[in-house]
């Protein structure tokens, strides 16, 4: 049942959020007034000031928003803070080109630089501050985890790591009297139903929607197309349409346009660290700078792929793929900085401006690679719907051990529910990756097969 603290939870989001907004525009607009607003050549009346200051605080809430800055209780404490710290570097970076740009000269970026410092001391404390008061108003759920196979373990592994958000307390299988379940169930304030059959999936979620109890579902590749389908409303019975053909023309259109744009705008700043990039690959070993590789886009095309090389000359003459985990010998110590910092992907601009692959897209994956996961996910073909990206979902998303079918569920919800909103916002998490680099998915220039990666996981929870 929904309790009465849960109906605020929002608002409580909104309120803080709301004050975290008022303190960080507060200082810019103490800033704006005390060192700038009598610097430009002409100085605005009282509602120029104040339009300006509204303007930052549009700005602000715009970047908080991208890089889910505002999710209170949703994000870890570290996440959190990375996002909302991204979030002020570039909004306070974009004010002083403004700020420039009104004053008709480069004016002084000290005070901007200051006021980012203690911009960076009130998140922290915002972070931390309200991080406990959520904490003490909306402790952890307990839940209870219904299960049809061994697949839930994993799943219970990873929500177990957000103790600040979950407790589960109980199992119960499946294959269990149904009563019994259903008595478990509302012991709890949620369910997680992970990977039952659909007949019963259906029966137990109509019980929790009856009895208002919280459902976790963990979806299936059928369930991510079902989401975006479109409403059909010519009859008077409810159809949903899943049209399954990848991109209409217009967002074709759109999306090719924003790649050819994004990649000479890009090119720009990237092509100095491409410079350095291939300066020390060379210098490394004297071997070759790029790597090229043949890789699969849309409609299965084969196309070559470009990278700086990271791994040392012939890492793959055997010919076997091999798993490439943090302490591969093979991964030279350039290509080791090139890899955390997502570097050696620069030269795949140009794969973008020869029309092999677009901005944001499922990662391009080997065809022999790709033989091999659907023999074991028949579902695997279907990202390739779309172009291969630079950038995904799953590579901001997901973490180096992410399963090949969640790396695969987590495609095809792009491809279902694209937009260009959605891809500019994978461009900024792109961005936070590489500035806060983590435990991301780092591909391998040898490729992983499914059963192998697996096999890893399993060793390393031993």
């Amino acid at each position: 049942m929904i309790s009465k603290k849960d109906r605020y939870k929002r608002f409580i989001s909104f309120v803080s959020a709301l004050v975290l907004l008022g303190i960080l525009t507060g200082i810019f607009g103490y800033v704006w007034y005390k060192y700038y607003s009598e610097s430009i050549v002409l100085p605005y009346y009282r509602r120029g000031n104040w339009v300006l200051i509204g303007i930052y605080f549009l700005m602000i809430w715009l970047f908080l928003k991208a890089y889910g800055g505002l999710k209170l209780g949703y994000l870890k404490k570290t996440d959190m803070l990375y996002s909302q710290i991204i979030s002020m570097i570039c909004a306070n970076v974009v004010t002083y080109f403004l700020i420039s740009l009104i004053g008709r000269k480069f004016m002084s970026a000290a005070p901007i630089m200051v006021m980012s410092c203690v911009d960076f001391a009130c998140i922290a404390i915002w972070t931390l501050l309200t991080g406990r008061l959520y904490f003490i108003i909306y402790p952890p759920r307990k839940l209870i985890i219904l299960y049809g196979s061994r697949q839930a373990a994993a799943l219970v592994l990873k929500m177990s790591q957000r103790v600040d958000k979950y407790m589960i307390c109980e199992s119960v299988s499946v294959s269990e009297e149904p009563e019994k379940v259903r008595e478990l169930i509302m012991k709890y304030e949620g369910v997680i139903i992970c990977d039952i059959p659909a007949g019963l999936r259906n029966d137990y979620l109509k019980f929790c929607f009856e009895n208002s109890v919280r459902a976790y579902i963990a979806p299936k590749i059928s369930d991510i197309i079902i989401r975006g389908a479109d409403d059909i409303r010519l009859f008077d019975t409810p159809l949903l349409l899943c049209r399954n053909y990848g991109l209409d023309f217009e967002q074709r259109l759109f999306k090719r346009t924003f790649d050819i744009v994004f990649s000479l705008i890009a090119l720009i700043p990237a092509l100095p660290f491409m410079l350095i990039s291939a300066i020390a690959v060379k210098l490394y070993d004297r071997g070759p700078v790029l790597y090229k590789q043949k890789r699969l886009t849309i409609n299965g095309r084969e196309f070559d792929v470009y990278k700086f090389r990271s791994m040392i000359v012939d890492a793959e003459k055997d010919g076997i793929p091999q798993l490439a985990s943090d302490e591969d010998e093979r991964i030279t110590p350039v290509g080791r900085i090139l890899r955390k910092f997502r570097l050696d992907e620069f030269p795949q601009l140009l794969n973008i401006l020869k029309g092999d692959m677009s901005v944001v897209g499922p990662r391009p994956e080997r065809p022999e690679l790709t033989e091999e996961y659907k023999k074991e996910m028949p579902e695997f073909e279907f990202r390739l719907k779309v172009k291969a990206g630079l950038t995904g979902y799953a590579q901001v998303t997901g973490v180096y051990d992410t399963s090949p079918y969640d790396k695969l569920k987590m495609d095809l919800m792009y491809i279902e529910n694209y937009s260009a909103r959605m891809d500019l916002q994978i461009i900024l998490m792109t961005l936070k990756t590489m500035l806060f680099p983590g435990k991301t998915n780092a591909e391998t220039e040898e490729g992983v097969l499914p059963h192998e990666q697996e096999k890893e996981k399993e060793e390393k929870s031993k």
